[in-house]
Parts: structure tokens; C-alpha cells; sequence
């Protein structure tokens, strides 16, 4: 048997900072399972999957060893014990359309999608009556100053044990400071075939033009609004003289269905993201 933790590292980019704490989870009696890692204008972020034999990890001097280290690299370094063996808990993010939210929730209770809704957050209250309707807990966190509700906002995922996050139609632009904690872990929906359209007005645009196929994209958050590797996308055809009104329920019903389908896709963990291409493997 063994025991596994998650390491994530953030913080200004210097020299020696992979081989500092390696070296340390070495001495730790520790295996290196995975382990990705990225500059972007200077910040570093890295993800680490460790394993022990299970009795053989020291919980405190771990603890106490990484402390120190954030301190002497001035980053901020955070361990979180997991099972692999156990589902893995998502959290839904959501402003107030509920079409996606529904569809997550009901794939989840009828097995299709095999994590467990652990907690639903929001800008709004709008959708709080859908969460109490599928007995999750809900977390309204006003929008108004962008650090401070995303730092109450990793606080709460961070209390929930969230492996990974879903954008429900959640309506706002998240920050790259939040986006590396969970880097290829934040999943979203987008009413259109990327790269057209990006924003907020996919639909009002895809009008505007006259398209003749409408079509929506799940893909994985990066730091530029609507870029990020995308898994799956489906399209319909617009019907002749169709309202802006029928093309917004047409694609409605789009974004639930691969929605779901990147989350299930997700899971299977066939997904990897190569120079910013989703291939499954």
C-alpha cells in the first residue's frame, strides 16, 4: 500500500527551485509519481504527485521541512494528502444560467459522470435553490474586488479538498494567479467553435454574422481569455430565419451535453496536454 500527496509550488521563478525540492522529498524517503512545471512571465508554477510506503512518511517533518522552504524561496508551497482510489471531487462554479450546472448534477447521481459534487460557488445567489435541491453545499462570494473573492474562493477549495473545478456558465474572467493553482484542472464551457467568437457574446455575434452552424467548446482555462487546449466540441445547423432566441436554446442544450463529455473525458484520464494541444492517450 501506499500513500499519495499533491505538491503545488507558485511563486517568481529562480534558478534551483525543482532540484531544492526534490531533493528534500528525497530525503523524505519519498517517490516522485508526476510532475509538471511552467514559467509564464517570470512566475513558476509546479505540480508534484509524491508517494510513500505507506508508514514511512514523516506528516509533521514534512510539513515543517516545506515551511521552510517557502519561506527560503519566498514562494508559497502547499501539500494535500489524496486517494487515488477514491472519487475525485469537483467543484462547480456557476453565475446564473443553471442548464449546465443541472446537467453535471444529474450526470453525477445517475453514474455517467463518476466524481462527487463536493461544493457549488457563485457570484450570485441565483442558483443557491438548485444546490439545496441536490443537498451540495453553496458558497456565494460577491465578485466585486477579483483578488479578494478568489482568495476566498481557493480557500473554500482548498477546505473542500477540490481536485478539480467545472465553469458553468460561471460569467467571470478568473486570474492567472488563480488559473496556476489548477492548471489543466479547471474545465469550461464556451457557446461557440473556438477560436470564433471568444467572449462573452458568442451568440449575439454568431447572429450578427449569420452563420449558418453554431457550435460550443469545452476546453481547459489557461491565463488568455478563451485560448486554452480544448477536449471536445460539437456544432448544429442554424435553421433558416432562426432568432437570436433559438439559437441561444440550441446551443443551450450543446453546452450541457459536452460539457458533461469533457468532464467524463476528463476522468478517464486519457487527456494530455502536449505544447497546448488536448491528445487523448
Amino acid at each position: 500500500m501506499k500513500e499519495f500527496a499533491v505538491l503545488t509550488v507558485i511563486g517568481r521563478d529562480k534558478t534551483g527551485v525543482i532540484a531544492r525540492i526534490t531533493n528534500f522529498l528525497f530525503e523524505q524517503r519519498a517517490n516522485i509519481e508526476a510532475l509538471e512545471e511552467q514559467v509564464t512571465r517570470g512566475q513558476f508554477s509546479m505540480t508534484l504527485q509524491a508517494s510513500w510506503t505507506s508508514g514511512l512518511s514523516d506528516k509533521a517533518g514534512l510539513q515543517a521541512g516545506l515551511a521552510n522552504l517557502a519561506e527560503a524561496l519566498g514562494m508559497e508551497i502547499k501539500l494535500r494528502w489524496t486517494d487515488p482510489r477514491r472519487r475525485q471531487r469537483m467543484a462547480i462554479m456557476v453565475t446564473g444560467e443553471p442548464h449546465c450546472a443541472e446537467a453535471l448534477l444529474q450526470a453525477v447521481r445517475s453514474g455517467r459522470i463518476k466524481a462527487e459534487a463536493a461544493v457549488m460557488l457563485s457570484n450570485r445567489r441565483d442558483l443557491q435553490p438548485l444546490a439545496r435541491q441536490w443537498q451540495i453545499p453553496f458558497a456565494f462570494i460577491p465578485w466585486n474586488d477579483r483578488a479578494v473573492a478568489e482568495k476566498r474562493a481557493l480557500r473554500l477549495l482548498e477546505q473542500h479538498e477540490i481536485d478539480f473545478v467545472t465553469l458553468a456558465r460561471f460569467m467571470k474572467i478568473l486570474s492567472p494567479d488563480f488559473v496556476w493553482r489548477y492548471k489543466n484542472k479547471i474545465l469550461n464551457i464556451h457557446p461557440s467553435l473556438l477560436p470564433s467568437f471568444p467572449g462573452p457574446q458568442a451568440y449575439r455575434q454568431a447572429y450578427e454574422y449569420g452563420v449558418k452552424i453554431i457550435g460550443v467548446t469545452s476546453h481547459f482555462v489557461s491565463m488568455r481569455l478563451d485560448e486554452g487546449p480544448i477536449i471536445a466540441q460539437a456544432s448544429t445547423a442554424v435553421p433558416a430565419n432562426a432568432t437570436l432566441k433559438q439559437i441561444v436554446a440550441a446551443g443551450q442544450k450543446l453546452e450541457s451535453a459536452v460539457l458533461v463529455k469533457a468532464v467524463r473525458l476528463y476522468l478517464t484520464k486519457r487527456l494530455d496536454v502536449y505544447w497546448g494541444v488536448v491528445k487523448e492517450v
